[in-house]
């Protein structure tokens, strides 16, 4: 049996990038589910629900920075102030288009960061991040 993440948590507020990156998952069959939301609110709304007394757990985490309403930078800053319970054990990958050097910098310097990838996501990055941080393969 092929190991699987649990799920996989798609962060952009452009529904054809997610649409696109959702495939990449599904054909690489890597995720038990995948979950696309628009918004770092519904990000943080999706990560407070509860559903027979568990809160969901993404095993990874992509995210967009620039996002209007709450971009991913506010995203992370109230991402840190959910309870340990509710963040888990989550690997989070910026997924953007952006060439701003200092989006890299700042990027580094947050240890909730795990990586930092440029759009759109591939099948080949896909398969490093899950080697390096799940399935030594």
């Amino acid at each position: 049996m092929k190991k699987k993440l649990n799920c996989i948590l798609l962060i952009d507020d452009d529904s054809p990038t997610n649409f696109l990156h959702e495939m990449v998952i599904e054909e690489m069959d890597c995720a038990e589910q995948v979950v696309s939301v628009e918004s770092g609110e519904m990000a943080l709304a999706f990560l407070n629900t509860e559903v027979d007394g568990q809160h969901p757990h993404p095993d990874l985490i992509f995210l967009d920075i620039n996002m209007p309403a709450m971009n991913g930078w506010e995203f992370l800053e109230a991402y840190k102030t959910l309870d340990v319970e509710r963040q888990g054990k989550v690997i989070i990958v910026m997924l953007t288009t952006s060439l701003n050097p200092e989006d890299r910098d700042n990027a580094q310097k947050i240890n909730q960061i795990t990586g930092f990838l440029n759009k759109p996501l591939t099948a080949e990055a896909l398969e490093q991040i899950l080697k390096e941080h799940f399935f030594d393969q």
